[in-house]
C-alpha cells in the first residue's frame, strides 16, 4: 500500500537533458499511477477543492471515476465545466487553488488534482473522445474576439447552449497566449493545444484567423452590419511594459512577449524554421513571474547562460514554485534583491551589460509584499549581450479606441461586471486579461465562463 500522506511522484525529464531540448518537461501519470493517486482522495461531501477552482469542476466526482478506472466518465465530468482540461492540467497554479484547499494537504501532501486532470484529458485525446455538439441551434449569433483561454471557454459554453459562435483571432493560429506565450516544453502546441482548439470547433464554433478587430472590422460593424447579437472581448493583454531606464532601446533588448512569440508561434527554436531570433550567450531576464521563468528557460535552451534579475527576495517571487524549482534545477542563476538601473551599450548600440543596484526589503506595500528599497552605493554591472524585460503587460488600446461607448479604467483595461462580464456598451461583454491585466489561464477561463452565462441571460431576455 502506498503512503497516503505522499503524492505519487510524477516522472520528469532529467534536468541536464531537458535543458538542451524543447520536449515536455513533465511526463505525467500512467494509468496505474493515476489510479493509485486517485485512491488518496477522501471524496469529501463538502469539497473545499471545488471552492478553489475558477471553473467549478466537480473534482470529487471526476477523481472518484479515476479510482474506479472509468476514465471516460471522468472526462465527461470535467468536460461539463472545462473546455481545456489538458491545458489546465499543465499550467494552472493548482497549488494555490484546488490543491491549496485539499483536506489531504493538512496532514500530508494534497492530492495531485492537476496531474489527474491532465491524465484524464490526455487519455481522452488518445482515445479520440470529443465533447458532443448541441442538437439544436437557437438562431442567435455571438462574436468572440480572441482565441485565448477566455475566448475559447466563452465560445465553447455558448455553443453548448445552441448559439452560432464565431471567434475572430488576430494572429494566424488560434490559441492566443497558449500558442504564443507558454513555451513548448511546458505546453506542447501540436500535441495538446491544437487538439483542445479542435474540440471547441467540434461544438460548432467557427474560428476566423488574421482578423484584427479595430482594423479589419470594428465591434460596432460586427453588431450593426454583420448581425451579431452580442460580442465577447477576450483579447488578452499583449502590450508589454518597460522600465523607462537608459539603454532600453539598445539592440538586444526584447520584451518577453516578442521573445516568446518568436520562439513559440514562429518556432524560432527549431533550426528547420527560418524565423530569426538573436541567440544570446549571456541573457538577463528582468522580472519574477511565470512569464519571466518561461523566457529564461527558453533562452537557456537556446544555449545561453541566464540570469533572472528580481528586486525582491525568493519568498516574494510571483512565479509558481514548480517553475522556480525547474528553473533552478536547469541551472538558471537567480540574482535576487537586485534591480536594473541602466542597460549598457557598446559603440554599435548593442547590449554589453546591465547595471544594477542591491535592494533590501522595507515595509509591506499595497500588494501586501514588502517594498524593495535601494541600498545606496551598491551599483554593480553584469556582463550580458541580451536583456529580456518581463514586467507584465496591459491590453492593447486598439479595441477600446475603436468602439463607441466602451469604458476603460486608468490602466487601459476594459471595465466589466465581475459576475456577468457586461461592459458599459449594451450587448458587449468582456473578460480575462483585457479586463484584469495579465493574470493566469484559469482565471481567464473562469471569466469566459461567467461571461457566457451573462450573454445567455442577456439574449434570453431580449
Amino acid at each position: 500500500m502506498a503512503d497516503v500522506l505522499k503524492k505519487v511522484p510524477v516522472r520528469e525529464q532529467e534536468p541536464k537533458v531537458r535543458a538542451t531540448n524543447f520536449d515536455e518537461v513533465c511526463l505525467g501519470y500512467n494509468k496505474d499511477e493515476a489510479v493509485e493517486e486517485a485512491q488518496r482522495c477522501l471524496g469529501c461531501k463538502k469539497a473545499k477543492c471545488m471552492e478553489g477552482c475558477p471553473v467549478q469542476i466537480h473534482i470529487p466526482d471526476f477523481i472518484g471515476a479515476v479510482k474506479e478506472g472509468d476514465f471516460a466518465k471522468a472526462y465527461s465530468v470535467i468536460s461539463e465545466s472545462s473546455a481545456l482540461p489538458a491545458i489546465c492540467g499543465r499550467v494552472c497554479p493548482q497549488e494555490s487553488q484546488c490543491e491549496g484547499r485539499c483536506i489531504r494537504g493538512i496532514k500530508g501532501e494534497a492530492v495531485s488534482i492537476g496531474k489527474l486532470e491532465r491524465f484524464v484529458a490526455d487519455w481522452a485525446r488518445e482515445q479520440g473522445i470529443k465533447p458532443a455538439a448541441p442538437a439544436e441551434k437557437n438562431g442567435k449569433k455571438v462574436a468572440v474576439i480572441g482565441s485565448g483561454p477566455a475566448g475559447l471557454t466563452c465560445a465553447g459554453d455558448l455553443a453548448k447552449l445552441g448559439y452560432d459562435v464565431t471567434i475572430f483571432e488576430a494572429l494566424h493560429k488560434a490559441g492566443g497566449v497558449l500558442v504564443y506565450g507558454i513555451p513548448e516544453f511546458r505546453l506542447p502546441k501540436d500535441g495538446v493545444v491544437l487538439p483542445e482548439v479542435e474540440n471547441v470547433k467540434s461544438l460548432g464554433v467557427k474560428i476566423e484567423t488574421d482578423v484584427i478587430i479595430g482594423k479589419s472590422v470594428t465591434i460596432d460593424e460586427l453588431m450593426e452590419k454583420e448581425g451579431f447579437d452580442a460580442v465577447f472581448i477576450g483579447s488578452g493583454a499583449g502590450l508589454p511594459k518597460f522600465m523607462g531606464i537608459p539603454g532600453e532601446t539598445a539592440c538586444g533588448v526584447f520584451s518577453a512577449n516578442e521573445f516568446l512569440t518568436r520562439n513559440n508561434l514562429m518556432k524560432a527554436f527549431d533550426e528547420n524554421y527560418d524565423t530569426p531570433i538573436f541567440h544570446g550567450k549571456k541573457v538577463a531576464v528582468v522580472g519574477g513571474g511565470n512569464v519571466a521563468m518561461d523566457a529564461a528557460r527558453t533562452a537557456l535552451r537556446l544555449g545561453a547562460e541566464v540570469h533572472i534579475i528580481y528586486r525582491r527576495s525568493e519568498e516574494e517571487l510571483p512565479a509558481r514554485k514548480e517553475e522556480v524549482h525547474h528553473a533552478k534545477e536547469e541551472g538558471i542563476i537567480f540574482d535576487l534583491l537586485t534591480n536594473p538601473v541602466e542597460i549598457l551599450e557598446d559603440e554599435n548600440d548593442w547590449v554589453k551589460g546591465i547595471r544594477c543596484v542591491r535592494m533590501e526589503l522595507g515595509e509591506p506595500d499595497a500588494s501586501g509584499r514588502r517594498r524593495p528599497v535601494e541600498v545606496k552605493g551598491s551599483e554593480f554591472d553584469i556582463d550580458v549581450d541580451t536583456v529580456i524585460m518581463s514586467l507584465g503587460t496591459s491590453p492593447n488600446p486598439l479595441i477600446s479606441s475603436t468602439t463607441k461607448g466602451l469604458e476603460i479604467n486608468k490602466r487601459k483595461c476594459i471595465v466589466a461586471a465581475e459576475d456577468t462580464g457586461a461592459t458599459s456598451k449594451a450587448g458587449v461583454f468582456a473578460g480575462g486579461d483585457a479586463v484584469t491585466g495579465a493574470a493566469t489561464v484559469i482565471l481567464a477561463m473562469g471569466a469566459g465562463k461567467e461571461a457566457a452565462k451573462g450573454i445567455h441571460e442577456y439574449l434570453s431576455q431580449k
